[in-house]
């Protein structure tokens, strides 16, 4: 499966972003997706995941109350809803699918820069 996260941008603290990632080629075996994010400096953090079949979500702490990841199985789309954004929420931002049988997200898009301002 291919992926291309779209969506990021700069926004001012307090506001929103949606971002979007677009999923083609066969995503029937896709157990999850998922939105990690890596900070200048900083390791890849996991940020939000969704059960493709299911729509089971599980979020960070750091976010969890502010984003909600969403997925349209028809669209083959996973979106990430960002509300109250913090300057530390600036990173980039990367979709990822973790199809069944592995254990990791394995499949990655290219990454969207989110850049909130103080």
């Amino acid at each position: 499966v291919q992926l291309q996260a779209s969506g990021g941008g700069l926004v001012q603290a307090g506001g929103s972003l949606r971002l979007s990632c677009a999923a083609s080629g066969r995503t029937d075996r896709t157990l999850a997706m998922g939105w990690f994010r890596q900070a200048p400096g900083k390791e890849r953090e996991l940020v939000a995941t969704i059960t493709w079949s299911g729509g089971y979500t599980s979020y960070a702490d750091v976010v969890t109350g502010r984003f909600a990841i969403s997925r349209d199985i028809a669209k083959k789309t996973v979106d990430l809803q960002m509300n109250s954004l913090y300057v530390e929420d600036t990173a980039v931002y990367y979709c990822a699918q973790r199809a069944y049988g592995r254990s990791r997200f394995e499949s990655w898009g290219q990454g969207t820069l989110v850049t909130v301002s103080s």
